[in-house]
Order: C-alpha cells, then structure tokens, then sequence
C-alpha cells in the first residue's frame, strides 16, 4: 500500500490550502483510493491507495506547484481499514511520516520511504526526483501544453487550440520536457509497483 503524506509549505505565512486540496483531491481521485483523502492535523493532509499510477499522480499533482512537501510510503496497512485515512496505521504510515519530513529539506520538496525494503524507496526517490526537476524548469506556457497534451490531444491538436504554430508547439514541448514526462509514467508505475512488491516479499 502506498500512502501520501503533504503538509503546507509556509502555512503560519499564508492561508490554509488544506480544504480545497481535500475537496479537489476527493473528487479526482474518489474511485482510486483505499480512503478519502484526510486532514491528518493542521495543514497536513494524507492519502492511501494501493495502486501505484495513483500514488505516482498524487505525487506528481502535489508536487507541482511547490506548495507541499510530500513523502511516499510504502508498506503495510493494519486492516480492517477504518472509516477515516486519519485513523489508519501501519509501515506504510511511518514510512510516510519519516519521507514528509525528509521531503522539507529535499529541492524537489519529495522524498519516498519504506521500512522493510529501503533500498527500493531509495531507487523510486532518486528517479521520481530526476522528473521533479524536469518539471520545477518548465514554464506556465509548457504547463499549459503539457495539460492539453496529457488530457489526450496530440501536439498539433493542443498547438492549435493555443493559436500557436506546430513548430513552437514543438518547441514548447521540448524546453518543457514534456515528451520525457509522459514517455517515463510507464516506467515510473512499474518502478512504484516493485517497490511495493519489494515490501510484501520480504514481509513474507
């Protein structure tokens, strides 16, 4: 299982982010998660799925505007799972706890964790954060791109839409990665499911 601890970056500075956040995260991501989305305590909020794709956009979603600092975990969850994400324990959740805060002193505002199989957090982390940095360069004009081309259009269908040439399409795309990011989500899901793999076989 995989859980998605955030807390605010400078919350006593500025406003609250958590309600919206809850209220966006549930609505986007209701089908694919173990349990709602939860506010854990103040500006904290935390997350629990088991299905990789979701934890790797929840990071991903998180991460974006550089307004959270966010740590995965990976590893066990005491069930039966009760009603709140909140009240849930297990490795899973101290991993998490233990990734959030390494996360505050990470530039990606990332970090990834497990307590019985480290090493396969570590690799998850270090790739996870190579695309981080992609992103963090990437212009409000790519950004715009990158979400037309990720919704499903191609790169002339979404250059057309913002009135712009194929060729500065192209060229938007590359000075923001973009074909890299959506070329390593396989990979990237693959990479989060053997690190949950990782966990049960040596629970076993």
């Amino acid at each position: 299982m995989f859980v998605i601890t955030a807390d605010q970056v400078g919350s006593r500075s500025g406003p609250d982010l958590a309600a919206g956040a809850l209220d966006d995260l549930n609505e986007r991501y209701r089908d694919r998660l173990a349990l709602p989305v939860d506010r854990n305590a103040g500006d904290e909020i935390q997350a629990l799925t088991a299905d990789p794709r979701t934890a790797l956009d929840l990071v991903l979603d998180l991460t974006r505007e550089g307004v959270w600092s966010v740590g995965l975990g990976c590893g066990g969850v005491r069930t039966p799972l009760p009603d709140e994400t909140r009240e849930a324990s297990g490795e899973a959740f101290i991993a998490a706890r233990s990734a959030v805060t390494r996360a505050k002193r990470m530039p990606t505002r990332f970090a990834a964790g497990a307590v019985v199989d480290a090493s396969a957090a570590e690799d998850a982390e270090a790739v996870l954060n190579l695309l981080l940095t992609i992103r963090e360069s990437r212009s409000p004009a790519g950004w715009e791109l990158f979400d037309l081309v990720s919704s499903g259009l191609t790169q002339a269908e979404a250059g057309k839409l913002l009135g712009i040439t194929p060729q500065s399409a192209s060229d938007r795309a590359r000075a923001g990665g973009i074909r890299i990011e959506l070329a390593s989500i396989g990979a990237l899901t693959r990479l989060l499911a053997s690190l949950d793999d990782a966990q049960r076989t040596e629970t076993v």
